[in-house]
């Protein structure tokens, strides 16, 4: 089988857990799949401290001088906004490149029924139900929850160990925080942010940010 030859978008926190997920799918399978070559960020000038330079290939002219080495892409980006607006760029930049979409081995849920799109990412721990939509470039991350039927649009992140119930649909480019819960059959508009360990009970309008037990919105 021909390796995947993937070049992951970022190099701070998130895109190192997506390199680890990339190694435990290697490692699940007799048969290799990904080929990591290393990490790409936008402006090399602006990484800290904290950040992975081991294997730094570059900013994306790299990608320009290198596109024939590259299969797929990952985007190691924790941020909404910039996983949607990053995503869209490169895809018109390199359209030949593709974005497979990345499901840990421990996650459980039923692919069968489920619609997951490009780019997107399910984490570590994840446990989903059935009929399912997680939209391109979203992440579900380490040990979250997906009742029945629960949509989750282009770009939204969702953080550690949300709880969405059945019938959730959460928009385009939300924000969910750590341990938040949403209860069954709620809409969250997009570009939403949901604070970390809030208990949303009633719909949450776009642009709302909401925070606390029950939820309510920062009135600014």
């Amino acid at each position: 089988m021909k390796r995947i030859r993937t070049v992951i978008i970022g190099a701070g926190g998130f895109a190192r857990e997506l390199a680890w997920l990339l190694r435990d799918l290697n490692g699940s399978s007799p048969d290799p799949q990904f080929d990591l070559l290393g990490f790409v960020v936008s402006d090399t000038s602006a990484m800290g401290c904290r950040d992975s330079t081991r294997e730094l290939l570059g900013d994306f002219s790299w990608i320009e001088q290198h596109r024939h080495e590259v299969d797929a892409f990952a985007l190691g980006i924790g941020s909404p906004q910039a996983r949607v607006a990053i995503g869209h760029e490169l895809c018109q930049c390199f359209p030949e490149i593709s974005w497979p979409a990345l499901i840990h081995p421990s996650a459980r849920m039923d692919l069968a029924s489920s619609q997951i799109g490009k780019g997107a990412i399910v984490c570590a721990g994840v446990v989903g139900t059935v009929n399912l939509e997680i939209g391109d470039f979203a992440v579900v991350n380490l040990s979250c929850t997906l009742g029945h039927e629960s949509r989750i649009a282009a770009g939204s992140v969702l953080n550690p160990s949300v709880n969405v119930s059945g019938g959730v649909e959460i928009g385009n480019g939300v924000l969910v925080g750590t341990g938040a819960q949403i209860l069954q059959y709620l809409q969250i508009g997009d570009h939403a942010v949901i604070g970390a360990g809030a208990v949303v009970t009633c719909d949450v309008p776009a642009g709302t940010t909401v925070v606390g037990i029950p939820a309510k919105p920062i009135i600014k």
